[in-house]
């Protein structure tokens, strides 16, 4: 299924990639009820089809990345629905399929052309507990215990061909260091992001230098990065990263706007104002090393033409 690029070789090529966009905003769009412990993972269940549609729509805007609809797809999230582990990581498979049937039908009509890849997307711990905390990350399990919960998603991702895996929204670096050594054990090409607590910390506390410091080490790691963040906090961000890292950037930020996890609602930025779009910001961001960049919550296939209009490929062919 997958085909076989590996995401290192692309970027080592000098090629830039255009990330999709929020797959939960195209979703609710399309008449999906999210309101639900697994998220845009119900859907998985109930409406596929509109799942492969959006990243469809992501591919037809420019993006070469489909991240899938596994973040919140976890056996241990589905047992509250009554599934066993077996019908979860059956789940989870799907999700892969759907975003490579899209890319199969975008590349067949000519709607999109070049190298699409596929990521299985690897939400956090704080994910699955539904109540903000991959944005706190005041968590604490051993790493025995994040290895057990990440395994059998990161295996069902591996086994149905996704091409890589997006570890991302990861708020701890103590559950960093336990993705870190199942990448090594699965032997899977990745990257990894970060929620923030500000511009030069992850969402723990943890420096982002030193978080770069743990990830060079790993050379199945091909980019490290922030998502799921305020724009205003990219640049500086990136700056801290790049200083720290020879590594590749990714960065896939929200629209701009402030979650409130108690409420569940989105409310205007707190943070400074023009700070724009994600095309406005392209050029910059690439500029502080970003190789990868895309939308996380509330952006659109909209958002993401537009970068990709706005945004050098950095394509030597």
């Amino acid at each position: 299924m997958a085909q076989n690029t590996a995401l290192s070789t692309l970027l080592d090529a000098g090629t830039d990639l255009v990330l999709d966009g929020a797959l939960a905003t195209e979703l609710e769009a399309h008449g999906c009820d999210l309101e639900d412990p697994v998220w845009s993972a119900k859907v998985l269940l109930e409406q596929p089809h509109l799942i492969k549609q959006v990243h469809r729509d992501y591919f037809d805007a420019g993006a070469s990345v489909a991240i899938t609809a596994s973040y919140q797809a976890t056996p241990q999230g589905f047992a509250r629905r009554g599934l066993g582990s077996e019908e979860s990581l059956e789940l989870v498979a799907l999700s892969v399929r759907l975003a490579d049937e899209a890319r199969r039908e975008a590349l067949a009509d000519g709607s999109a052309s070049g190298t699409l890849l596929v990521a299985g997307s690897v939400g956090p711990y704080g994910a699955y507990l539904a109540d903000g905390s991959e944005y706190r990350g005041d968590y604490t399990l051993s790493a025995a215990e994040f290895q057990d919960f990440h395994r059998p998603r990161i295996a069902a991702l591996v086994d149905a061909g996704a091409d890589f895996l997006a570890c991302e929204t990861l708020p701890s670096y103590a559950e960093a260091e336990a993705l870190l050594a199942l990448v090594a054990e699965f032997d899977v090409e990745s990257w990894f992001t970060f929620t923030l607590r500000d511009s030069g910390h992850i969402s723990d506390g943890t420096p982002l230098v030193q978080v770069a410091e743990l990830l060079r080490a790993e050379p199945r790691v091909a980019a490290v990065g922030v998502n799921c963040v305020p724009l205003e906090l990219v640049t500086r961000a990136l700056s801290t990263l790049q200083n720290a890292t020879d590594s590749p950037l990714v960065a896939y930020p929200n629209s701009g706007e402030t979650y409130d996890a108690v409420t569940k609602t989105w409310g205007p930025s707190a943070g400074v104002g023009g700070t724009g779009t994600l095309a406005a910001n392209a050029a910059v961001w690439q500029d502080r090393g970003a190789r990868l960049i895309g939308g996380c919550c509330r952006t659109t296939p909209r958002d993401i033409e537009g970068l990709a209009a706005n945004m050098t490929s950095g394509d030597p062919a």
